[in-house]
């Protein structure tokens, strides 16, 4: 029997490496998802020309302190853009001086998204003040701000309590640490789904130029990837913690018979 339990701690181990492999990879994933600008991306057919002129108007606008939600996506149609949770960027030419002649030589220019306006107000009409509060789109922008940075403490506060259970030599509390993957797991799929629902509901007050295509980018990829890796991670921890205690009582139970 005691080759039997051998067999079966392995079991459990090598369950448990994997588990806390697919709990690594998800966290990087998910941190770099956060940290990187590509979640939504633009593609217009000539960006050098869309810089000229009015172009660079809107793209002072673009950099200005004051610009709000129709000013900034008409410079992302035109310029390349790409938005990420926390920045929005443009490509345009090196030397944008209004004498300066056309140039095929382009640099990427971000902005970051200050606390304020991860916290603002979306209204009915982007840009107008007086359309009134768009609460879906409102509350859709602050949960995808918000969702990430829960979804990542989360994992790490699961870290810290597998890490209390290695120092126990107790696979029980790996419950708990299943769980908050499960937790982790649900919050990054909200994510998903709110980033989804906001660009799809912009683009319906600001629907997308003929000559611009928009399509969701590799930071947004990542955080897709990032949720059936933490369930996946979920679901291992708590079949090894229970089936594990499980084995342990009828083993218990058979040498008290």
């Amino acid at each position: 029997y005691s080759s039997k339990g051998a067999m079966m701690d392995n079991r459990f181990a090598t369950a448990l490496v994997i588990a806390c492999v697919l709990s690594l990879i998800s966290t990087i994933y998910m941190a770099a998802s956060i940290g990187t600008d590509f979640w939504y991306e633009y593609h217009t057919l000539s960006p050098a020309e869309n810089v000229s002129e009015a172009g660079r108007s809107i793209w002072e606008e673009f950099v200005s302190d004051e610009a709000d939600e129709k000013t900034y996506p008409d410079a992302l149609f035109r310029c390349n853009g790409t938005v990420g949770l926390w920045r929005r960027c443009i490509t345009v030419p090196k030397n944008s001086h209004w004498y300066s002649p056309p140039e095929t030589d382009m640099t990427t220019n971000c902005i970051s998204f200050s606390l304020s306006d991860q916290f603002m107000e979306k209204y009915i009409e982007p840009g107008n003040h007086n359309s009134g509060t768009d609460l879906n789109r409102t509350y859709l922008w602050r949960l995808q701000f918000l969702l990430p940075f829960v979804s990542l403490g989360l994992m790490c506060f699961g870290a810290l309590i597998g890490l209390c259970a290695c120092a126990c030599r107790s696979l029980y509390p790996a419950i708990a640490t299943g769980v908050l993957h499960f937790l982790a797991g649900l919050c990054t799929l909200g994510l998903v789904g709110c980033y989804v629902a906001g660009i799809e509901l912009l683009h319906k007050k600001l629907p997308l130029p003929d000559d611009v295509r928009g399509e969701f980018g590799w930071s947004f990829c990542l955080a897709c990837v990032s949720a059936p890796l933490q369930f996946m991670a979920a679901a291992l921890f708590i079949w090894a913690a229970r089936t594990n205690r499980r084995e342990f009582t009828l083993l218990k139970a058979y040498r008290v018979a």
